[in-house]
């Protein structure tokens, strides 16, 4: 598809008030409290984008009811149009630069996905005035700030429930339900292909490339999995959902990220042995110092929890999340978090709230930025760690592993031991300290002559500290 292209303007002014059209930065007055519908430019028809589209004509009397008004598709921008039989000839282009400044388009649905072109023809169309919904998780997290901006210039809405955990209704309780709560915390399974994984890998015993391979077989994993199990989709929905929860900027490059190619099948053994299983979670969190400053951690990496907790019977492909607030108290939001037909809800529900402003005359939330906290870097992060080692079986060796980590300022919580022939297996579990002491004693162990090897280190959430 071509790229950017110079826009018109939009339909109202950020009071909803209709002046003349053709005047500079001037909205025009032909939007739907004048008569019209809402006007759909959707672009990309893939699995979400085609369920958009026949869901907006399926349901098409309902949706106008719930909106105030119809809501009809002005146009589809796609590659390929001779791919899409289904669809009317007539509402296919592949410009589409040029589709998103058209003045019979309302509000541009962006279910593409990437950053490069997007990026343009979504600041074409906010500048233009064109209310945006997109579902594009990588682009928010680097350049919401940049989207936020061009639509409060134009007084147009950019709603996006789709980019983190498909129809569960998660960011918009972020964004306004508890808007008048300090949240504390965000924790939860945001990826469904790294879950269904794991999951797998805890059932059956099987080894992470195995179940990787049964997980492409069966639909679960992309052909090209990286972004799933390396934890940039994770990271990307982290950015979003400690921006919203905390009000502060912060992108996918201020989340440390890991992901899931270094669990074996060993560590799913030991979680079990502790009452705990493994998952790949997205944490964001309000830290205070002891002077009271406070800052965000955004973090994605594997983790150990108890069985007991709510985010470790999350199986299969599921998502779910878990917010604590000060008033609120412990949230849990779970369902799935992808698929065309759940992520598909999502856009709706965006639609439909993007056709009551313009009905009503208004605008939707809008970004709120104001706390700015700094970013806190994962080596001054409290974290706790799971570590596993093959140690030789004599005396001294636990008080020369404990003088490692007493040396380092880090407090063991417990320890397990388990002998076998000439060597002796100890598993040390810490309480809470920074991330980067807790690593500089883990390499300062696999240094010791005691230390055969340093099997797995993991770290724990979900206990008491």
């Amino acid at each position: 598809m071509p790229t950017e292209s110079s826009g018109t303007t939009s339909p109202f002014d950020s009071t909803g008030t209709t002046v003349p059209a053709g005047t500079a930065g001037s909205p025009r007055n032909d939007g739907p409290v004048a008569g019209r519908p809402l006007r759909v430019a959707l672009l990309g028809c893939g699995t979400v984008g085609s369920e958009v589209a026949r869901l907006l004509g399926e349901q098409a009397a309902e949706l106008a009811a719930r909106a105030g008004t119809p809501v009809e598709l002005a146009g589809i921008a796609v590659r390929r149009p001779d791919k899409h039989p289904e669809l009317p000839p007539g509402l296919l282009t592949e410009d589409a630069a040029g589709l998103v400044v058209r003045d019979d388009v309302d509000v541009v649905v962006e279910l593409v996905g990437g950053i490069e072109p997007v990026r343009g023809w979504l600041l074409a169309a906010l500048n233009a005035g064109k209310s945006v919904v997109t579902a594009n998780k990588a682009l928010l997290a680097e350049h919401s700030a940049q989207l936020f901006e061009a639509a409060d210039a134009a007084g147009a809405d950019l709603y996006f429930e789709a980019a983190v955990a498909g129809a569960i209704p998660l960011l918009r309780p972020l964004r306004e339900s508890l808007a008048g709560d300090r949240i504390t915390r965000v924790m939860g399974i945001v990826n469904g292909t790294t879950n269904y994984i794991l999951s797998a890998m805890d059932a059956t015993g099987a080894g992470y490339a195995e179940t990787l391979d049964e997980a492409s077989r069966l639909g679960y994993a992309e052909a090209d999995p990286t972004a799933d199990v390396d934890g940039y989709d994770a990271a990307s929905k982290a950015a979003i959902l400690a921006s919203l929860a905390f009000h502060t900027r912060v992108t996918a490059s201020e989340v440390h990220r890991e992901g899931i190619g270094a669990v074996t099948a060993s560590d799913l053994v030991a979680a079990r042995v502790l009452g705990r299983t493994v998952k790949l979670l997205a944490i964001c969190e309000r830290v205070i110092d002891d002077d009271g400053a406070e800052s965000v951690s955004a973090r994605v990496h594997p983790v150990m929890i108890p069985r007991g907790h709510q985010l470790a019977g999350v199986g299969g492909a599921f998502n779910a999340v878990y917010v604590e607030a000060d008033a609120a108290g412990e949230l849990m939001f779970y369902g799935q978090g992808a698929g065309g037909s759940p992520t598909a809800s999502a856009v709706l529900g965006d639609l439909v709230a993007v056709a009551r402003n313009r009905v009503a005359g208004g605008r939707g939330p809008r970004e709120s930025a104001h706390a700015a906290l700094p970013v806190r870097p994962m080596g001054q992060t409290p974290t706790r760690y799971h570590v596993s080692l093959d140690v030789a079986d004599r005396a001294g060796v636990l008080a020369q592993v404990a003088q490692a980590f007493a040396e380092h300022g880090v407090s063991i919580a417990a320890v397990r031991q388990r002998d076998a022939n000439d060597t002796a297996s100890l598993v040390v579990v810490t309480h809470l300290a920074p991330d980067a002491a807790l690593q500089s004693t883990v390499d300062e162990i696999a240094k010791l002559d005691v230390v055969h090897e340093v099997v797995s280190v993991m770290r724990v959430e979900g206990e008491d500290q």
